[in-house]
C-alpha cells in the first residue's frame, strides 16, 4: 500500500481523507475554508420555477365536495327561503380546488343548466348548483 502522508504518525499515514486527520498534523497555510456550507436548492431553468410553483399551490387545494341527499335537501330548502323571501345571501362556492364566498342578490334559478344566477356588485355571476357547498 502506497504511504500518502509521510510525515505523519503510523495510523494516519495511509489516510485519504484529511478530515479524519486531527488538525494538528495538517498544514496550517492551507485556509480552512467556509467550514459547514449548507445545501440550498435552486432552478436553473424558469420552466423549474413555474413547476415548483404548480406543486405548491396543487398541495393547497381541496377536493370537490360530494353531499348526501340530507345534505342537498337542506341546501334545496335554504335556496328556496333566500329566492322567495330573502334574496340578499351569502353563498360559499367550490371553485378549482378552493372554497370561495360571495356577498350577492339571488336573482333566479336555471334549472335547464343547474345553474343559480346571482348578482354581485350590479354584475350577473352564475354559479353551478353541484360547486355551492353552504347558502346563509
Amino acid at each position: 500500500m502506497k504511504i500518502i502522508n509521510p510525515g505523519l504518525p503510523e495510523p494516519y499515514k495511509y489516510e485519504t481523507d484529511y478530515r479524519k486527520i486531527p488538525s494538528k498534523y495538517l498544514n496550517k497555510d492551507i485556509p480552512k475554508g467556509r467550514t459547514m456550507i449548507k445545501w440550498q436548492p435552486f432552478a436553473t431553468m424558469p420552466q423549474q420555477y413555474e413547476t415548483i410553483k404548480g406543486f405548491i399551490e396543487d398541495q393547497n387545494k381541496v377536493a370537490k365536495p360530494v353531499f348526501d341527499e340530507q345534505t342537498l335537501r337542506d341546501l334545496n330548502d335554504v335556496l328556496a327561503q333566500k329566492l322567495f323571501y330573502d334574496p340578499p345571501a351569502l353563498i360559499k362556492y367550490w371553485e378549482n380546488g378552493y372554497y370561495k364566498s360571495i356577498e350577492c342578490e339571488i336573482n333566479r334559478f336555471d334549472s335547464e343548466r343547474n345553474k343559480l344566477e346571482v348578482i354581485e356588485n350590479g354584475e350577473r355571476v352564475l354559479l353551478s348548483m353541484d360547486c355551492i357547498v353552504e347558502i346563509e
